[in-house]
């Protein structure tokens, strides 16, 4: 197979993690006998400061002319002016928009090896492998009107949480459908006990479950989501929620892993190029420094080989490498190790060309 991969490294250390998946990605197409073209293109503020736009249309275009898209990380301090009316984080958003991906995959499984490096207690983090699903273009983040205004001599501002019944519906039938595909368990989340848009989303999932019936359906309110992720994470299977309740719960999700540079995501639509990141950000603190963990933009890579290209026997190749790397004591600086990013890479690279085990396989 032959497949164009854009890439967008952004901020901070997003070019350093990047770097590493790309590596591997090429790595694993050597192996299985694939050619992946990579072009890359600036967003976020690198690209304001060359542009004075955190994504130009070229970039949004070539993006939207390839296979697959792979981004780093955006944003960082020098950006960081809340009153700014460009931002790098509207990059990212347009990008979203622009491409159609209205659903987020995140996957939360926890490696045994790594159960000591997460505050919970490792009888609790046995057996969690959870995909969280959020919906991506809707709700707060891009509900009309918003914006500021005084009033009285006091600032007053606006902000839309906003869904029209086929945002719901889609994002609700791509979990059901995944679902099937693991232990036939969702477990929608909302807040229907104060908000209309929650209502609507509940009735909604209500509908999708009685049109899937050997999925078994839960709701759950999204501050009882939040204690249960960390009190009995191993009950969920697939979790779907909103927009910003999704951005939330994963990241509070992500300490079952041990660290958030173990996490990736899949942005997915209906027959567009698939957008792939960790869910980790820009990391300004640690930049340059050749220290960040780039495993969960490499587990985004095999994500991309799997849902934009295909080739589920690579992204299991890529998946398995990692697992294998990480139980042989190879760990960044953020799980107490002392490999460099590009040691990391090196050392998953390295596992990759291990012949997997005949009953070797990653969920």
């Amino acid at each position: 197979m032959e497949a164009n991969i854009v890439l967008l490294p952004g901020d901070g250390i997003g070019p350093e993690v990047v770097e590493q998946a790309v590596r591997v990605l090429q790595a694993a197409g050597q192996r299985r006998g694939h050619q992946f073209n990579t072009h890359a293109y600036l967003i976020g503020g690198c690209s304001i400061d060359r542009y004075g736009t955190p994504l130009t249309e070229a970039a949004l275009q070539a993006c939207q002319a390839a296979d697959a898209v792979l981004l780093g990380a955006v944003g960082g301090p020098q950006w960081d002016d809340p009153l700014a009316s460009v931002r790098p984080e509207q990059g990212l958003l347009g990008l979203r928009k622009g491409l159609g991906v209205y659903a987020n995959l995140r996957p939360v499984h926890v490696y045994p090896s790594l159960a000591p490096f997460s505050p919970l207690k490792e009888e609790k983090l046995d057996g969690v492998d959870i995909l969280v699903i959020r919906e991506l273009t809707g709700g707060l983040y891009f509900g009309q009107p918003r914006g500021r205004e005084i009033v009285e001599g006091h600032t007053r501002v606006v902000d839309t949480l906003a869904y029209y019944d086929y945002e719901i519906r889609r994002v609700m039938e791509l979990a059901f459908r995944l679902a099937k595909g693991r232990r036939n368990k969702a477990t929608s989340v909302d807040k229907a006990n104060v908000l209309e848009s929650s209502r609507l989303w509940r009735q909604i999932a209500i509908d999708v479950g009685s049109q899937n019936p050997t999925v078994s359906l839960e709701h759950m309110l999204v501050d009882a989501a939040a204690m249960r992720l960390v009190t009995d994470p191993a009950r969920f299977d697939v979790l779907v929620t909103e927009n910003m309740f999704g951005d939330i719960l994963t990241d509070e999700a992500s300490v079952l892993a041990g660290s958030i540079g173990m996490l990736p995501s899949a942005s997915l639509g209906d027959g567009v190029p698939g957008l792939y990141e960790p869910i980790h950000g820009s990391a300004p603190d640690i930049a340059g420094k050749g220290i960040a963990n780039p495993v969960g933009a490499i587990l985004s890579a095999a994500l991309l080989l799997r849902y934009s290209l295909g080739l589920e026997q690579e992204a299991v190749l890529i998946e398995t490498a990692v697992e294998r790397a990480v139980s042989a004591g190879y760990r960044t600086a953020d799980l107490n190790g002392t490999c460099t990013t590009s040691q990391m890479g090196k050392a998953i690279i390295d596992h990759l060309f291990i012949p997997l085990d005949r009953e070797e396989t990653r969920s």
